[in-house]
């Protein structure tokens, strides 16, 4: 079962540990939202999970006790030794548990395998909310979980899940939504946490799509680039940071009936991967 929230301040207490807002460390005190995460992301017996910032082992736990295998990566050393000293100490989770002191962008799988992560994997994570978007960039660099079922800030779900069109829709939107569907989510109020945070969180529930696209880092920095001067035109744009593939890039925009006076957040998903698979840049 989850800590409750005395627990949690008593526990952080013996720890000697004060939570760290830069690292984004609100503990989940609420054990309907970790039966949750597990339900969304359908974790059984015989998963691999990959789990950021396990902060004081509630959501590990939890995965270890419906049989799956975990990897996980902590950059808090307090709490990193805290884990080791209990979890990985657990008979029954012996050879499930495998801990990394570091940071998740660093290591966005927590050191877990390739032969492994080629088998098939699952993330679910209460991620730290100021390293969300760029530990995400390195996960969607591959290999590809089937699922991911993440903690975030509501914002910063609403963003991942924009549509072309709208002011939150940017270049990580384009990247994540090319290779995942997102399945219905649950919204979680600050009271679930320890501290409380001054935002709502959601569940954001997401599922690798059956023919998933991966941008290719140089794709990747085109599209920021354009996505970073939005109020402008997309002609002008690729004129400036893909002069080599403009005229290639014109001619999708005419066959996808755009226009090149549009600005990047209009042009769907599906523009953005057929130009990225252009003989050029491919």
């Amino acid at each position: 079962m989850p800590l409750s929230f005395s627990a949690t301040r008593e526990l952080l207490a013996s720890l000697g540990h004060q939570p760290k807002r830069f690292l984004g460390q609100n503990f989940l005190v609420d054990g309907n939202i970790v039966r949750k995460s597990l339900d969304l992301a359908e974790v059984g017996p015989g998963d691999t999970v990959v789990e950021i910032g396990p902060g004081l082992g509630t959501l590990t736990a939890a995965l270890l006790a419906a049989g799956a295998e975990v990897w996980a990566v902590e950059k808090d050393r307090t709490l990193h030794s805290h884990l080791e000293a209990t979890l990985a100490t657990r008979p029954e989770f012996a050879g499930r548990f495998h801990l990394l002191e570091g940071d998740a962008v660093e290591h966005p799988l927590a050191a877990l395998p390739v032969e492994r992560a080629a088998a098939g994997f699952k993330i679910v994570a209460n991620l730290p909310y100021a390293i969300a978007t760029p530990w995400l960039d390195g996960v969607l660099s591959g290999p590809l979980p089937t699922r991911m079922v993440l903690m975030l800030q509501q914002e910063a779900a609403q963003r991942y899940a924009a549509q072309p069109g709208t002011k939150s829709f940017g270049a990580i939107s384009v990247f994540l939504q090319a290779a995942f569907d997102n399945a219905p989510g649950h919204k979680v109020g600050p009271g679930c946490f320890h501290p409380r945070p001054d935002v709502d969180s959601y569940l954001i529930n997401l599922v690798r799509r059956p023919a998933p696209y991966v941008f290719a880092p140089a794709v990747k920095a085109i599209v920021r680039a354009c996505f970073q001067q939005r109020r402008k035109q997309i002609g002008a744009l690729l004129r400036t940071h893909a002069p080599a593939h403009a005229a290639d890039a014109r001619e999708l925009l005419r066959a996808a009936g755009l226009s090149e006076q549009a600005r990047p957040e209009a042009l769907p998903v599906s523009w953005w991967m057929r130009f990225a698979a252009l003989p050029a840049l491919a």
